[in-house]
């Protein structure tokens, strides 16, 4: 558990951030990055940085199987969720890779997102969005519906079809290149827009 003294001075992420990748932006518009090389992602939004209490408690989460504290962060993104008014259908976790999943033995944003989901009553939905590399390089993107353009085997997410605005539920964000890549594919099988939220981001 997170006591109310430390959660008001954790480190949040407050604006002017970029629309859309979600970094401190003075402008309040579009970051230099994205304004030279615009996204799919229709956003990333994240409550902190990833540092002090903050980093702690996500690593206790991943790897010391600390996850009772999923409940604390899910209460988090909704309450940021709730203020800010994000629009969502559906909320989708970014996938682990088979491998690891069975090494960790659970995925720390589908807990996360599973307790979100309670709040919210919104579905989650956990078997749209496959990955199909482990740190794999190459970003490029395919679904399985457009398994005639694009070779599998330089895909790192996969995902089935789906429909509506779906919110998108990580960690941390480091580059966005993550994100993106989900975004992406959910958006080539069918979503209508797809924001990434993560409890935590790397500045």
């Amino acid at each position: 558990m997170i006591c109310e003294k430390c959660y008001l001075d954790l480190p949040r992420i407050l604006p002017p951030v970029c629309n859309k990748c979600g970094r401190p932006e003075s402008s309040g518009g579009l970051c230099p990055s994205c304004w030279n090389a615009p996204p799919s992602i229709d956003g990333i939004r994240s409550v902190f940085r990833f540092e002090g209490i903050v980093r702690k408690a996500i690593h206790h989460l991943k790897y010391y199987d600390l996850k009772i504290i999923s409940k604390d962060l899910a209460k988090i993104l909704y309450d940021y969720i709730s203020f800010n008014k994000l629009e969502y259908e559906v909320i989708v976790p970014v996938p682990l890779h088979k491998k690891r999943l069975r090494h960790r033995g659970y995925n720390q944003s589908l807990l996360i997102a599973q307790e979100l989901g309670k709040l919210a009553n919104n579905d989650v939905l956990t078997d749209v969005l496959f990955r199909v590399k482990e740190g794999a390089k190459n970003l490029n993107i395919h679904t399985v519906f457009a398994s005639q353009q694009f070779s599998k085997k330089s895909a790192k997410v996969i995902s089935h079809e789906i429909n509506g605005k779906v919110i998108l539920i990580d960690d941390v964000c480091t580059s966005g290149a993550t994100l993106e890549s989900c975004a992406m594919a959910l958006k080539a099988a069918g979503a209508e827009s797809v924001w990434g939220l993560t409890i935590a981001r790397e500045i």
